[in-house]
């Protein structure tokens, strides 16, 4: 469909020089002349009881809502709660840090307000509404705005800034057709990184059943069947284990240390060492990237530091994420939100097993005792006493051979399917700018198209029985994720 796009057949210099030159047919025109910024906002008397659906800036994304609008009352509203939302207007963030949280909003049946980290543009007659949204999120448009951002902790740029930019504007009819021709491209696009998406989820779930399978004992990876005989593990998560494994606490095979806590007060920099924290632990990579410093004197290494082969394993947030260290550092301690393991002996059992043990038993909600509270926490005490599969040590090598073959052969799958998607949105990206700045001339490719988009209907159809149609807001609706 885009292949055969070819430029414009005659064109004039913008006077505008990241536009260059523009369609001769086509007006450069300044926003503020062309659409009304701001025009309606929430005065500060507005009353308390006044409830409306509320956009934050993290809950935009290109084109597409990513949360669905929260409902609140003026009165518990955040000040940055202003700008009024009406249906065909664009709200484009004109803060530096989202500058991809661009939106276009249809059919909106509430009174809808978005937060003052938005400009809401609202078209003038003559316009096409929806053209407006695919402007601002041409790469020329978002890296003016780059350009023109100020401050440090919170780069923005003023509203009234933002109505002096230049813009190249086609006669209406022609907006109405590239905005039919980006609609029709921007589904397809879609449509295939959703798929992709859902590849990529699938091979993770494939991923999380091949380490369950093995490390339960489901399958014997050295034969590929079944083992001979099964005994109940009596662990919930575990199921019937070979018959000849042992099922123990992890204290009779590991011992278990929280880091060191850290106390400012006490820091004297006479025995500075870098340490690891909780974030720096993700599921089988440890990253020493810019790490703290606290103080571990010489007596206390054998209690605060590591030594390769140690699993860490943390204790809050994801609790059970964990990952081996391999020496990364030639000294290194850990702090109290995370335990390390260390087996008792190191030819009964091998740390990477425990690794892929400790990875099913998250995702069997071992260490979830029903007692939800907002931050989890895995203490040392129920760490210890959680009863794990030992397979002999010989078998506990061959299963992470297994794994460790089989998981790198998926996860490079993912990563190419990954970078996959990545070129698509970057071509997505490419195609709006040349097509609103006037690159490329699309008018017979839209006329070719069908009159009903089939990839229209199924969508719309997809939306309807997935109950998320992103821009239709029901106040008595729980919040769910907006649909792409």
């Amino acid at each position: 469909m885009t292949s055969n796009l070819q430029p414009y057949p005659a064109y004039k210099p913008s006077g505008i020089e990241w536009l260059g030159e523009v369609p001769a047919h086509w007006n450069v025109r300044r926003l503020k002349n062309w659409l009304e910024v701001n025009q309606v906002t929430l005065p500060e008397n507005t009353n308390p009881d006044y409830t409306f659906d509320y956009l934050d800036i993290g809950s935009v994304g290109t084109g597409r809502l990513t949360a669905k609008p929260e409902k609140i009352r003026f009165g518990a509203s955040p000040s940055r709660a202003r700008r009024i939302v009406r249906s065909g207007d664009t709200i484009v963030s004109t803060v530096r840090t989202y500058l991809k949280a661009v939106w276009h909003a249809e059919n909106v049946n509430a009174d809808l307000i978005a937060s003052t980290g938005f400009a809401v543009l609202t078209p003038k007659p003559g316009t096409s509404a929806k053209f407006v949204s695919y402007l601002c999120q041409c790469a020329p448009f978002t890296n003016r705005v780059t350009a023109e951002s100020v401050g440090i902790a919170y780069p923005a740029i003023a509203e009234t800034r933002l109505g002096t930019f230049d813009a190249c504007i086609p006669p209406l009819p022609e907006q109405t057709t590239i905005v039919r021709f980006l609609d029709h491209a921007d589904r397809r696009i879609r449509r295939y990184i959703r798929a992709k998406q859902k590849l990529i989820a699938l091979l993770e779930e494939q991923k999380q059943a091949l380490i369950h399978q093995a490390v339960t004992g489901q399958i014997d990876v050295r034969t590929g069947q079944p083992y001979p005989a099964y005994k109940p593990s009596g662990v919930e998560w575990l199921g019937d284990v070979p018959a000849h494994w042992e099922v123990a606490a992890l204290r009779h095979r590991y011992s278990q240390c929280l880091g060191k806590m850290l106390d400012s007060k006490r820091i004297t920099g006479n025995h500075s060492l870098p340490y690891l924290r909780n974030v720096d632990v993700q599921w089988d990579q440890i990253s020493i990237e810019d790490l703290p410093t606290m103080d571990i004197a010489p007596d206390e290494y054998g209690r605060y530091t590591l030594q390769e082969g140690d699993l860490l394993v943390c204790e809050g947030g994801e609790v059970g994420r964990c990952a081996l260290w391999s020496d990364e550092l030639f000294r290194c301690g850990f702090q109290k939100a995370l335990h390390r393991l260390r087996p008792l002996n190191a030819g009964q059992d091998v740390p990477r097993f425990m690794h892929y043990a400790l990875r099913a038993a998250v995702k069997g909600n071992a260490f979830n005792d029903g007692h939800l509270s907002t931050i989890a926490h895995l203490t040392g005490d129920k760490l210890r006493a959680h009863r794990f599969p030992f397979p002999p040590a010989s078998e506990q090598e061959s299963l992470v051979t297994f794994l460790d073959a089989v998981l790198k052969q998926i996860d490079q799958t993912i990563s190419r399917v990954g970078r996959h998607i990545d070129l698509v949105q970057a071509y997505r990206t490419r195609l709006i700018a040349d097509v609103v700045t006037g690159k490329l001339d699309v008018r017979e490719a839209a006329a070719a198209l069908p009159e009903v988009d089939p990839l229209a209907v199924e969508d719309d159809l997809d939306e309807t029985s997935a109950a998320a149609d992103e821009s239709k807001f029901d106040s008595g609706a729980e919040p769910v994720e907006a649909a792409d």
